[in-house]
Parts: C-alpha cells; sequence; structure tokens
C-alpha cells in the first residue's frame, strides 16, 4: 500500500474500536507514520495511547483519508466534528455499520467522495472479509486506496451498488454469528456422543477453522472438497444424508441469509 499521500497529508479516526484498532495496528506496521494518524475518540484504548498518533488533539486542515468507525447510534452527534472536510478534497471511507452513503452526502456537502464498506468481526485477528462500493463522486484510485487500507484486515470485494450491502449483510456481515452457533450446535452433538465438554468444543472449533482454511487455500471447489472426503456408504455420507435431505442445511440457509437480508433493507429505510 502506497501510504505516501497519507503520510504528507494525514489520516483522521473517527472512532478506534477494535475494528479500527487492528486496520490502525496493519498500516502502522505497513509503514503509516503514527504522527499522520488523529483520532477522535472519547474512551481510547490503552493499546491506542502506546501507538504515538496524536489522539484528541488538532485535526489537519485537508486529510487525505477520514475513516468514520462510529456506532451507529452515535453517528448523529459524531459527524458534525468532522463536517468540515467535505467537498472532495479528502475521501470519506465508512466502515460504520447501518449508514447509507446518501447519509454521508447530506452531512459533508456535494462533491465529497465517498467508498462506504462492509467489514466483519473476523477483521479483529486479520481473517476479515470486507465489501465496499464508491459514491458517484468517488474516483478509481479512491476505491484503490479504500482497497489497500481495508486489506490490512483481511480480503476485499468491491459492489456495483449500495444496494448489494444488504445481502453482503446477510452473508458475511452476520454470518460469523451462524459460524458461531454451528460450532456450539457442533460441539453439543458431541457431548450428546459421550465427549468430555472441553474436547467437544476444542474438536467443533478446530473442525470448523481447518475447513475453513482448507476451502480458501484449495483450488478444489467446496463441493468437491465434500466428495473427497465422503466414502461411499460410510460415516460422513451418513451424516450428509441428515444435513442434504429435503428439510436440511440448504433450505435452512437460504431462509437464514434471506431473513438477515431483509432485516437489513428495514433498517436502511
Amino acid at each position: 500500500m502506497d501510504l505516501s499521500e497519507i503520510n504528507r497529508r494525514g489520516l483522521v479516526m473517527l472512532g478506534c474500536g477494535k475494528m479500527g484498532s487492528a486496520m490502525l495496528e496493519g498500516w502502522l506496521n505497513s509503514g503509516l507514520n503514527a504522527s499522520a494518524v488523529h483520532v477522535i475518540d472519547p474512551n481510547p484504548s490503552d493499546w491506542l495511547q502506546g501507538t504515538g498518533v496524536r489522539i484528541n488533539s488538532d485535526l489537519p486542515e485537508a486529510p487525505a483519508v477520514l475513516m468514520i468507525a462510529v456506532k451507529p447510534q452515535m453517528m448523529e452527534d459524531a459527524l458534525p466534528q468532522v463536517a468540515g472536510f467535505g467537498g472532495g478534497g479528502t475521501l470519506i471511507l465508512s466502515v460504520a455499520a447501518g449508514t447509507p452513503i446518501q447519509a454521508y452526502e447530506r452531512a459533508f456537502g456535494a462533491g465529497t467522495r465517498v467508498v462506504r464498506s462492509m467489514p466483519n468481526t473476523p477483521a479483529a485477528v486479520g481473517k476479515g472479509i470486507t465489501a465496499i462500493v464508491g459514491n458517484s463522486d468517488a474516483l478509481p484510485e479512491d476505491l484503490d486506496l479504500a482497497e489497500a487500507m481495508l486489506s490490512a484486515i483481511g480480503k476485499v470485494v468491491r459492489l456495483t451498488t449500495e444496494a448489494q450491502i444488504d445481502a453482503v449483510t446477510g452473508i458475511s456481515g452476520s454470518g460469523p454469528a451462524y459460524i458461531f452457533y454451528m460450532i456450539d450446535t457442533l460441539a453439543a452433538a458431541a457431548r450428546a456422543e459421550g465427549l468430555p465438554e472441553d474436547m467437544a468444543m476444542q474438536l467443533a472449533k478446530a473442525t470448523v477453522a481447518g475447513a475453513g482454511a482448507l476451502a480458501e487455500q484449495s483450488d478444489e471447489s467446496p463441493e468437491q472438497l465434500r466428495i473427497n472426503v465422503t466414502s461411499p456408504n460410510g460415516t460422513t455420507q451418513a451424516g450428509l444424508e441428515v444435513l442434504m435431505g429435503e428439510n436440511g442445511l440448504a433450505p435452512l440457509m437460504r431462509r437464514t441469509v434471506a431473513a438477515a437480508t431483509h432485516r437489513s433493507r428495514e433498517l436502511r429505510k
């Protein structure tokens, strides 16, 4: 990532919680000067205070990027603090959930370059995936910069319309919670078959993490990976006959994602 422009003009972070801290750590490790970072946060963490960044101090006149990472319920009070960065001189990069591009355009005024992103919670350990989309004023190089910055917390995909964020919310935004629940239910099933509680959870966590890593790194599709471990009339086939039945996992997952996507659309309105 080319940090020269940010090092020269500065980066302002409106909010720096767990996700913001994960990104900041990645940027500092990549060569971002701590003195170029200005954080606005009423409750800075001990880690943040030890990084050397500027916290709740005077802000640069026209930073290269303003990153917005506050909770939705704080947005109304927080945005006026940085409204002067609108008009196009500063790229507005949002990692805040639930706030549409139109809200930023109203807050910052005409000509403001806005990139909205939808990261997910594994970003806190550098294993996230983030979807990004820009407004009509955002330039191709703005999306390139946003992608480079957000790569510090995982992979990045580009959307063609902001409306697609609802589906992203239903899949990758809410998806970690589905997987956490699956780990719990897998461990509970193991306990029901007689395994000790700690061992059941250890097996469930490692199985899900390992399968995910294999699926991500393999050149084969998840379908082929499933076939590879399914011996005819074996144990895996017996289990899959339940999961792949008429009332199995596929229709349940379809309803789950549809419900989350629908709720995201409701909240947007």
